[in-house]
């Protein structure tokens, strides 16, 4: 870790939310006047959509969520320079046409790797693989505030299908597979990330999610709560944070459940002191 630099990772498995989380940074970092580089967590994929196709029909078992899918100690050599010097570099993966037109790249393939630019505040990570512990790497160790991202099993599996059914066409049938495919390297790779986080973000659905594959649609976040989990829980104003957050409850000495429309504000509330402190430190000593 380095106060001159520090990183920011955002770990979540697909579909967790991670996005909307990133949303929130963003508008965290334009208030507060923070510069920020980033990383998109599929800009480090081993492979591009058409290798990655023919590989999974040799190997049934083979997910994204896998690490050899992944350039992980890429991911870790960018983490550890950039905590060195501020350096490193990045790209993106082109998902659609969208993508494509601004990227410069067809889809489903890599623009070419870029430099960040230099003078930034902090490197922010999103992505499934930003707290990394194995026997080839160690990513978690590099950065500065963890953050995890994850919807109780049933609820991520809706979202899953929902998405995948809705937007690319698929059928249940095929998500299913995709589903049973993942489950080892989800239960192997994205699952032990949440326990180095310094904060978890749960959602949990208060409706019945008993059977995930006939769902018609995704619990709303009115629908929902969260359960936010502190690491260490010391330096936490419980009590103000329960009474900014309507509704809320600390359920165990180091977590506060909070109604799930009040996402933003919370993360707003938890996430800014911490991230100003990150940057004002950094900023003395540069």
């Amino acid at each position: 870790m380095s106060a001159r630099h520090p990183i920011i990772s955002v770990t979540g498995s697909s579909g967790a939310g991670t996005t909307s989380v990133r949303n929130t940074f963003e508008q965290i970092f334009r208030r507060e006047d923070v510069s920020a580089v980033y990383i998109e967590g599929d800009a480090f994929h081993a492979f591009d959509r058409e290798t990655m196709r023919r590989m999974m029909a040799d190997e049934p078992t083979l997910s994204h969520f896998a690490p050899r899918a992944n350039l992980l100690p890429e991911l870790e050599e960018v983490f550890r320079t950039y905590g060195e010097s501020g350096g490193g570099r990045s790209r993106h993966y082109a998902h659609d046409a969208g993508d494509a037109a601004r990227y410069g790249t067809p889809p489903g393939t890599f623009s070419p790797w870029e430099d960040f630019p230099p003078g930034s505040d902090l490197l922010f990570y999103e992505g499934l693989h930003g707290c990394v512990v194995n026997d080839s790497v160690d990513i978690a160790r590099y950065a500065d505030l963890k953050i995890g991202v994850v919807p109780v099993i049933n609820l991520e599996w809706i979202q899953k299908l929902h998405r995948d059914r809705s937007f690319r066409g698929y059928s249940t049938e095929a998500v299913t597979d995709v589903i049973l495919r993942r489950m080892p390297d989800y239960v192997q790779t994205i699952c032990p990330q949440f326990s180095w986080t310094d904060i978890n973000f749960q959602r949990v659905p208060t409706v019945d999610t008993s059977n995930p594959f006939i769902a018609r649609w995704i619990p709303t976040a009115d629908e929902s709560m969260v359960v936010i989990r502190f690491k260490d829980p010391k330096g936490i104003d419980f009590s103000y944070l329960v009474s900014m957050i309507h509704d809320s409850f600390m359920s165990r000495a180091n977590s506060i459940v909070i109604p799930g429309g009040k996402l933003d504000l919370a993360m707003q509330l938890i996430l800014t002191p911490i991230i100003m402190q990150l940057v004002e430190r950094r900023r003395r000593l540069a």
